[in-house]
């Protein structure tokens, strides 16, 4: 008789609150260098004149995608610390359904989800196009690097097992 049985891969398990490594220990010239672009994305989104709670949102989403906790849990609190509320913030996940959220918003989910979503699917012209009608060329611009932010910052924590739940907002600890 001979054995059908499959070996699977093992999802490696580490203990609660264990950083896998420091990345910003080992690393931070290029941590720094991530920081100053997200500060800069953000300030360029500003700029452009596009909603506050819109950053968020997309971070939200695109955290969601990646299945990155640690970015969901900060984001989520910062959302609520800016004024977000409870509803908006648990419709993100099913945004497409959800009618909670503006013409705008939803061309920068969209957005985020084709950008985010990128690997072996191509970006639709249709939703550029709609995003740059929402948001203006400038807030086109700025959103993308709010993703592309968010997707470096996603692939950061993930690698060094961030740990979701003690982020507080500066707003509120204040």
């Amino acid at each position: 008789m001979t054995d059908t049985t499959v070996d699977t891969p093992t999802e490696t398990t580490l203990p609660e609150n264990a950083l896998r490594f420091d990345v910003e220990g080992l690393a931070p010239i290029v941590y720094r260098a991530v920081v100053h672009l997200d500060q800069a994305a953000t300030r360029q989104l500003d700029a452009a004149d596009v909603d506050h709670r819109l950053r968020e949102l997309v971070r939200i989403r695109a955290s969601q995608l990646n299945g990155c906790a640690y970015c969901v849990d900060m984001h989520t609190k910062d959302a609520r610390a800016q004024g977000e509320t409870e509803q908006r913030l648990y419709a993100v996940a099913t945004w497409h359904e959800a009618p909670f959220f503006s013409p705008a918003e939803r061309a920068a989910l969209a957005l985020t989800d084709a950008l985010t979503l990128l690997p072996g699917n191509p970006l639709p012209d249709d939703v550029v196009a709609e995003a740059e009608a929402r948001l203006g060329p400038d807030g086109l611009a700025s959103a993308t690097w709010i993703i592309i932010t968010i997707n470096a910052w996603n692939r950061v924590a993930i690698a060094g097992h961030e740990q979701a739940g003690e982020y507080e907002p500066e707003a509120a600890a204040a």
